[in-house]
């Protein structure tokens, strides 16, 4: 033995990921806890969007925190699934990472393509990953708002980026997110829409940007802390000071008892009278109304009134009729396409004025313009 460390002590001693001392955990239990209580805040907000967005119920569960490396993701997770990779680009330094399964993507799609959530045949294509990153942006949008409110720093993300993953290729892990080569913090969850959905999601964070959110929490408490430390404390009212009486030779009389001693009823001692000012006496009356008598409103006053706004412009907007389309449908749009509408031929058209259905009536041709002819008036 030359008497210098090898590769491996080294590592043990600088307690490096990838070395044999990387057992030891590289987060506290305090640090996991707060993990997990920002994931569970920041998940809970992601799902109310997505409600939003796919109109079904989403329930996400509590949140559990483990560290993990790319082949426990390989080991564990169906194939092919999709990886959304989310940036931070304000207020925090990182990114993490989103794993869905391919039917989750699809359904979360077909509901926001109009559908009921059980079209999910076919391979997963550009339209599904462009759903499911601009429902992920509006999603980790509103976690980072929450996020903003917990660490009271504003947060921001970047659009996120998705790829579709068969973990059986030989996909380096690199690939994805440089982060992912080693050891990570690993965030589950269990998630349900409606009846259509109930599986298993991830996030994947870096230790580096764990660390620097859990340093952001305890930073925050601190300054809370020291400021309400700092506040003036009120001050508690003063004691009353015993009140001298003359008949007692000058002597104060007791204003409470001792600690301990039974409160002993006293007999009251006459006191001579404090100056106060005089209260001022005040008349106070109930208030009186002239009552209103019907027909009291004077008609040609009204009909000044009703003059003043004569000249005040209305749209007025003929419907001939009106129909449903998914995205899907109106994408397919193309010049010779007709549209069913909700009218039977013949059927009498409506008549709004600024929205509001007021009459009905026919179509009509003048000259060389269209025209209506009000054939009845809604009451």
């Amino acid at each position: 033995m030359d008497g210098m460390l090898s590769q491996e002590e080294i590592n043990a001693l600088l307690n490096e990921p990838d070395g044999s001392g990387a057992g030891e955990q590289p987060l506290s239990d305090v640090e996991k806890d707060a993990i997990g209580e920002v994931a569970n805040i920041s998940m809970g907000t992601a799902a109310t969007t997505l409600f939003s967005l796919v109109n079904q119920k989403v329930d996400i569960s509590t949140p559990v925190v483990s560290f993990a490396t790319w082949e426990d993701i390989v080991a564990a997770y169906e194939r092919p699934c999709v990886f959304i990779r989310i940036g931070y680009t304000v207020g925090l330094d990182g990114s993490n990472v989103l794993v869905l399964k391919e039917h989750d993507v699809k359904v979360i799609t077909d509901l926001m393509m109009g559908g009921d959530g059980t079209n999910t045949g076919g391979e997963l294509g550009e339209l599904h990953l462009s759903a499911i990153c601009e429902a992920m942006n509006q999603m980790m949008g509103s976690a980072a708002t929450s996020l903003s409110s917990m660490l009271n720093k504003m947060i921001d993300i970047s659009p996120p980026e998705a790829d579709v993953v068969d973990l059986t290729d030989t996909v380096e892990a690199s690939e994805i997110d440089s982060f992912l080569a080693g050891e990570f913090v690993m965030i589950s969850f269990r998630m349900e829409i409606g009846d259509l959905v109930d599986s298993q999601i991830m996030q994947l964070y870096p230790f580096s940007f764990a660390r620097e959110m859990c340093s952001s929490i305890t930073k925050n408490m601190e300054i809370d802390a020291s400021t309400s430390s700092s506040a003036p404390a009120s001050e508690p009212a003063p004691a009353a000071q015993p009140v001298a009486d003359p008949m007692m030779g000058g002597q104060q009389m007791q204003a409470q008892p001792m600690m301990g001693q039974p409160m002993m009823q006293q007999p009251m001692m006459q006191q001579p009278m404090m100056a106060q000012p005089m209260m001022q006496p005040v008349n106070v009356q109930p208030a009186q109304f002239q009552a209103f008598a019907p027909g009291a409103i004077n008609p040609a006053l009204q009909s000044e009134n009703i003059d003043l706004i004569m000249d005040v412009p209305l749209e007025v907007t003929v419907e001939l009729g009106r129909t449903s389309k998914s995205i899907q449908e109106i994408l397919d749009f193309s010049p010779g396409t007709i549209i069913e509408l909700n009218k039977i031929a013949g059927e009498p058209i409506d008549i709004l004025v600024n929205g509001k259905y007021v009459a009905k009536g026919e179509v009509v041709v003048i000259e060389e313009n269209f025209g209506v002819r009000i054939t009845d008036i809604i009451k």
